[in-house]
């Protein structure tokens, strides 16, 4: 429907024949936009049917006697990722906003599978009384691997700059273990692990931009384009070697800086 990721399918099968908006919920009037828009220049209602079942929404474009025409698939947390002429779409996906909204339905629908949430606790006072962070378990057990993986890489250069610390630049200053984890937290590499975690927002941010703001869409498929024609990992078998090299190299200089091999002289200057 448009270029953000929002498309309209018409409804011709797998649909309820008597399905019928309230009129009470009807809203606005709307039209379809974007390379759909040019077969069919009619104006509809459109209409958000809440699932009685607690599940997520769907947003319809109904005709005047009320018939649900239109399924409207959000960009976001959409299903539908081809377009009814068969080309691709991109989607984005949102998992804390739609676990969050599980939680709020069920607490306000009074179905909330308490079991579930009062078993969960039980298992992080478990971890608490065995020493194990209960958050950072339940973030590993809640994030997918893609997303974890890097997490623990990071948690390795740490250990590997802190082991440095303990062995070498205080070896003779017989620290306390509290002591010790305070002067890794004043590391540079902290700083710069920091900084990871701002410019990742901020590209992701970005990134969100190029594919959902329509006048910017164009711009993004032409690096698409030029990337798919010239870069010879951009697609197939070699394609994530091309982003394993940038992260090798992020991984090896939080490293070095946490060790004060880059950049020491610069944080010695301002220290003093």
């Amino acid at each position: 429907m448009n270029g953000a990721g929002k498309i309209a399918y018409k409804l011709e099968r797998n649909f309820p024949a008597d399905l019928r908006a309230v009129p009470g919920e009807l809203g606005p009037a709307e039209k379809l936009t974007g390379p759909q828009g040019t077969g069919d220049q009619r104006e509809y209602r459109t209409w958000q049917r809440l699932d009685p079942a607690g599940g997520p929404a769907q947003k319809f474009l109904v005709n005047a006697d009320g018939v649900a025409t239109y399924l409207i698939d959000p960009g976001i947390n959409g299903t539908h990722r081809l377009r009814p002429d068969g080309t691709a779409v991109t989607k984005f996906d949102a998992p804390k906003a739609t676990l969050m909204s599980y939680i709020i339905k069920g607490i306000l629908s009074r179905k909330l599978p308490w079991e579930l949430v009062l078993l969960g606790v039980m298992i992080a006072v478990v971890l608490e009384m065995s020493g194990i962070p209960s958050l950072a378990f339940a973030v590993g057990v809640y994030l997918p691997l893609s997303s974890s993986s890097p997490i623990f890489i990071g948690g390795m250069i740490r250990w590997l700059v802190d082991r440095w610390l303990r062995r070498t630049k205080f070896k003779a200053h017989n620290l306390a273990e509290e002591e010790l984890v305070a002067e890794g937290d004043k590391s540079p590499g902290v700083l710069l692990a920091s900084g990871y975690i701002a410019g990742g927002a901020l590209a992701g941010i970005v990134i969100a931009f190029m594919a959902g703001v329509p006048s910017l869409v164009g711009f993004s498929a032409g690096v698409e384009n030029w990337s798919a024609g010239r870069n010879p990992f951009y697609g197939g078998a070699s394609a994530d070697l091309l982003s394993m090299v940038p992260f090798a190299v992020l991984c090896a200089l939080l490293y070095l800086v946490g060790r004060d091999l880059l950049l020491a002289s610069r944080r010695s200057a301002i220290t003093r």
